[in-house]
């Protein structure tokens, strides 16, 4: 992805050569609208999560959901935290998880746990982690 941002910024300094450095910071700003147009901001989400120690216990657990089962029953089974009511952890605001767990869950939309969206696995200092959330605010 990087180097087709790298090739349209190619134009840029030829045309900020012709019409001064004015330009530029439309057509960036222009991009920057273009790209936010998916899920609106939240402070907190209503995340459930599985933990396990061992990706291949984590990779299990996901295809366990993928093949069709329900994320909260696999959550009991599989998941290694205290968070065993489903793999609920209630609502969590934004600073109160870890980096990845928490750019993984906001960068999720809401989901059901018959019918889960989930994060790729997700790497903690807890383990790994598959992601599921229920709700935004």
């Amino acid at each position: 992805m990087a180097k087709k941002a790298s090739g349209s910024n190619d134009k840029k300094p030829a045309d900020s050569k012709k019409a001064g450095k004015g330009n530029a910071k439309p057509d960036e700003a222009a991009d920057k609208k273009g790209k936010g147009g998916g899920l609106k901001p939240a402070t907190s989400v209503n995340v459930r999560h599985i933990l396990c120690e061992k990706q291949s216990k984590a990779l299990e657990a996901l295809q366990k959901i993928q093949e069709g089962q329900r994320f909260d029953k696999v959550a009991q089974e599989y998941s290694e935290d205290k968070a065993k009511a489903g793999g609920s952890l209630g609502w969590q605001v934004r600073g109160s998880m870890v980096g990845a767990f928490q750019d993984a869950a906001f960068a999720l939309q809401p989901s059901t746990v018959d019918k889960p969206i989930l994060s790729p696995l997700v790497k903690t200092q807890f383990g790994y982690h598959i992601i599921m959330v229920e709700g935004r605010k």
